[in-house]
Formats: C-alpha cells, structure tokens, sequence
C-alpha cells in the first residue's frame, strides 16, 4: 500500500509514519507537510534515507500539488490541522483554513481519484462533560467550544458529507489527548517536562483540575492502522487511553518523575471557554477491531520524560524558535 500522509512531520503524524514503515516492509510513504511552527523535518530522520519514504514540502490548500500526490498513492491518511486551543482564539482565521478548507481540497482529490481516505480528529468536537457524565462515544452529540474543535467538527462534517453524497470510502477516528516522543512543547507533558529540565516553572490553567484522557502516541498509531485496514467504511471510531487525569495531577507525577517540589508549579489565569472534562469510551474499537491501549498512563509518562532527556538538542531548538516567541506573549520571560 502507497500512504499519502498529510502533516507527518508533526507530533502524531510522525509517530504514524515511522510506525508504517516499520511495521510494513512493503508499504511506501508519501508525508506532505507545509513545516509550520509544529512541523518540523527533524521529526522524520529517523526515516530520511528509507527509499520508501517521500517528503514534499506543500500546503494541503494547494489544489494542484495535491492532485497529483492523491492520483499516486492508495489512500491518504489526514493529520494535517493546526491544533493547540490557545492559538485558535488569538487566530481562528488559519484554523478554519487549514482544518476546513484543507480538508475539502484534499477530499475533492480523494472523490476524483476514489480514494481511501481515514481522517484523524478529537475528542474536543464532543464539548466538555461533567464529573458524572458517561464518556464520549461515536454518538455523542458534537458541542465544539473553542474555534479549534469548531473547526475539527466541520472537517468531520465534510468527510462524513463526502461519503453519504459520494461514496467517498472514508472512516473517521476521534481520539483523546496524546503524549510522547516529538510532542511539540506547548501542550502540557512536554511543555512541563522541558520547563522543569530548563529550570522554570510550570505554567498551569485556572485550578489544574480540568480532566483529560491521556492517549500514548504508539498505540494511537496502531488504532488509526487497525481502522484504515479493517475499518468499516462510512464509520467512525472514538480511541481512548483509559487513563482520565486531571491536568494539576499529570504535573505533579511529572515533578516526582524529574526530581522537583511543588514551587515549581506556577497557577495562570484560566483560558476562555476551558472545557472541564473529557473522556473516550473505546469500547467500539475494542470490540470490532481488538484494540486497547497497551501503555499505562505511569509507562507512559515515564517513557516520555525519558525521551526527552535524550533529545534535548531536539527540544531545545524547538523551543528556541516561533514557540519561545508565543510562550513568552502568553505568560512573559523565565
């Protein structure tokens, strides 16, 4: 099989991308990327010098660009969107760009050529849940909150469109929040787990209590592999982690993990709209395709704080760049 995959230079597209290549000898990989702030090549030189990797440099809003790549490959594997919350309220304008109409581009390519076609959201579509609510499941009502899961709502609209209009042979998957290796350090793991190592403190939301699944990025990429291949068409398959955490309880297991007291912690203002709870009933997957999460919230934290150390070079100068810029708005110098 020939993947195209869209935004495989960044956080979960990478992971899927190495995990391809690794577990299919036989596969190829075309990864397209436009290598804004969170896309970056040193995410993928684990597999530069594989012949069955291709990476071209393009934005999924270039209709021409993505025909071609479409027409030559089996199916098309869709990461691509601007994804952190904080920057969709300060700019809405490029998350409907990207995550709505480059979504439509890439699916009018997908319809023209009729092509497999899986597309990667989130949970955040769902809205919030309250302590005793059930977990969100494929038939929970979409309430989007923010302008970042009101865009992902539209581009699930629009697959879901093409297919019922089309035949379009689509799937959709809608996972909970992810961690590990390459995780771009403005979402709380990796943002916390650098700002201890350089010293700083931990900038934390409101009272830290908001919930959230915590999804390991490897066993996200076996589920969204499992749903491409044995997926049903037309469906849609929530994947969780089965670990709900509150946000000031991950921190203060990632203190103990890097040897750090609680002075570390830093308490900020409460971003608008903060959705409380979020939580993934997997059972779907579980029951039609096997999956479940291997990795335990404690393994993976630890593997993660452990990647980390030995990528400091990777992390630094990541954070050295656009993001210094954006975390120094937010919350001023360290």
């Amino acid at each position: 099989m020939k993947l195209l995959v869209t935004g495989g230079a960044g956080f979960i597209g990478s992971n899927f991308v190495q995990y391809i290549l690794a577990q299919y000898p036989e596969d190829e990989v075309v990864t397209l990327d436009a290598l804004t702030y969170a896309g970056n090549l040193e995410n993928l030189k684990l597999v530069e010098e594989n012949p069955r990797h291709q990476f071209v440099k393009g934005d999924i809003g270039d209709g021409t660009l993505v025909d071609g790549l479409v027409a030559n490959c089996d199916a098309v594997v869709h990461f691509a969107a601007e994804s952190h919350v904080d920057r969709s309220i300060m700019n809405p304008g490029a998350f409907v760009e990207t995550n709505v109409h480059g979504t439509y581009v890439l699916l009018e390519a997908a319809k023209k050529y009729n092509k497999r076609f899986h597309h990667v959201s989130t949970d955040e579509v769902f809205g919030a849940l309250a302590p005793d609510d059930v977990p969100f499941n494929e038939m929970t009502a979409y309430d989007p909150r923010s302008p970042y899961s009101a865009s992902k709502a539209a581009s699930d609209h629009l697959v879901r469109a093409y297919f019922h209009t089309y035949g379009l042979p689509v799937t959709i998957s809608n996972c909970s929040n992810n961690y590990g290796p390459y995780h771009f350090p403005e979402k709380l793991i990796p943002l916390a787990i650098t700002n201890l190592m350089e010293g700083k403190t931990v900038p934390v939301y409101g009272d830290g209590l908001q919930v959230r699944d915590w999804l390991y990025v490897e066993d996200h990429c076996l589920a969204i592999d499992l749903v491409l291949r044995k997926g049903k068409i037309g469906e849609t398959y929530c994947i969780g982690g089965d670990a709900e955490e509150t946000n000031i309880a991950i921190v203060k297991k990632l203190l103990a993990l890097l040897g750090k007291d609680e002075s570390a912690i830093e308490y900020v203002t409460d971003r608008p709209g903060h959705d409380r709870r979020y939580a993934i009933d997997f059972s779907k997957i579980k029951t039609e395709l096997a999956w479940q999460p291997t990795v335990t919230l404690e393994e993976g934290l630890i593997k993660t704080v452990e990647w980390f150390k030995q990528n400091e070079a990777w992390w630094k100068s990541v954070k050295s760049g656009d993001y210094q810029k954006y975390y120094e708005q937010q919350y001023g110098k360290r």
